[in-house]
């Protein structure tokens, strides 16, 4: 059974600590938004996964309560970076497999401001779920006293570099980029719009990585209505559904590992694979394109995530961005919302936030910063320890 989007909401993503709301309030705001842009009421709703990562136990139920008292089931979802995508996953999964027809993914998050750190628990560094990752990098690299998340994916810059002559200069264009598309994003948490050289001269979190090559920590929430095809029939939805057309989920393997590479710790092989079979399941490929939203939590990751979908070569991603080919006026148009470097990146609401831009997009609802003619889409989400959602989606 196919499975639709047919309505989408976010609130607009905050600086931490900058809004007085909590994670209910954020969650009342996105998911009735969604539920109004899909013409549902939330006691037609059969299942409700929840995703956030930073708050206690059963969480998700606390903030749906917000919509109302309704007894469904509610699924509580951590996976890192890429926890909204899997709750967008689980309510597909939900509707594809028949045993519903409508179903609410949520995700918000409420952050500390400040880098995140490296995700020890009580100090036992051994615990954490990202050690293994952390051991490559020292490995290759050391460890020094700068945001952890910084320094795993800024020596995976400094590795890509060395491998295929990647500049600073490109690396800031996927900021420049990113940051000039967030002028258009009323959701975005930065609307302000740099340059290259101004990118290359702010203050450094972990060379040669900037900070506006970097994502901030941001409170937010988004959400989505999923249903099946016969809902969309009996509901006269036709006009507001866009197909999940396939979607796909890796975690770490051997590859992660093996070869003791930054570049691989922080996932690129699980995104190529994710990718592989997304395009596999619905017999299209990177041409078929026409506008994507991928997780650029550094700019790095941006050209790394280029190559692992298949948009360049190998070591050819710094070219392809310096090109013009991932903007307005090239083939494809990447993170139109300005990306997580602009939009911000509340963990558990990402991967839903990118799907509703992409719902906008193919819908023909994106204002000025649409791209014209889309009709085919595709979500990469990414969470390091470790998940990878890749999702297409299509307008008939």
């Amino acid at each position: 059974m196919k499975a639709y989007i047919v309505g989408v909401g976010m609130t607009r993503f905050e600086k931490p600590e900058t809004r007085d709301w909590s994670y209910g309030d954020m969650v009342r705001e996105a998911g009735s938004a969604a539920l109004a842009d899909a013409g549902v009421r939330y006691d037609q709703v059969e299942q409700v996964p929840v995703g956030y990562c930073f708050q206690p136990s059963t969480a998700g139920q606390r903030a749906v309560y917000e919509l109302g008292l309704t007894g469904v089931p509610v699924y509580n979802v951590n996976n890192n970076c890429a926890t909204g995508s899997t709750a967008l996953m689980l309510a597909r999964q939900f509707v594809e497999g028949g045993g519903s027809d409508c179903v609410l993914a949520v995700g918000f998050e409420k952050m500390a401001r400040g880098a995140l750190g490296g995700g020890s628990d009580g100090g036992d560094f051994a615990t954490s779920p990202v050690a293994r990752h952390y051991g490559i990098m020292a490995a290759a690299h050391g460890f020094v006293n700068a945001p952890p998340t910084a320094q795993i994916f800024g020596n995976a810059a400094r590795e890509h570099m060395e491998r295929y002559g990647t500049t600073p200069a490109q690396l800031a264009a996927v900021g420049a980029k990113n940051h000039r598309h967030s002028v258009n994003n009323p959701y975005a948490q930065f609307q302000d719009p740099y340059t290259v050289e101004e990118i290359l001269a702010a203050r450094t979190v972990h060379d040669p990585l900037t900070k506006l090559q970097c994502s901030p920590t941001s409170d937010g929430a988004a959400a989505a209505v999923v249903v099946s095809e016969r809902f969309v029939e009996r509901h006269g939805l036709g006009e507001r559904a866009v197909e999940i057309a396939a979607q796909a989920m890796t975690t770490d393997t051997e590859a992660s590992f093996a070869s003791g590479s930054c570049i691989d710790a922080v996932g690129a092989p699980m995104s190529k694979a994710a990718a592989q079979q997304v395009f596999a399941a619905c017999g299209l490929g990177p041409d078929d394109l026409d506008v994507i939203e991928l997780h650029d939590c550094f700019s790095i990751n941006e050209l790394l995530t280029y190559e692992a979908l298949g948009l360049c070569g190998e070591g050819e991603s710094g070219k392809l961005v310096e090109s013009g080919a991932t903007t307005y006026g090239g083939r494809w148009v990447v993170n139109p919302s300005g990306g997580l470097i602009s939009k911000g990146h509340p963990l558990g609401a990402t991967g839903i936030a990118q799907a509703a831009e992409l719902t906008w997009q193919l819908r023909g609802e994106a204002g000025p910063r649409q791209v014209p003619g889309a009709r085919t889409a595709l979500a990469h989400n990414i969470g390091l320890g470790g998940a990878a959602v890749v999702t297409l989606l299509r307008r008939g």
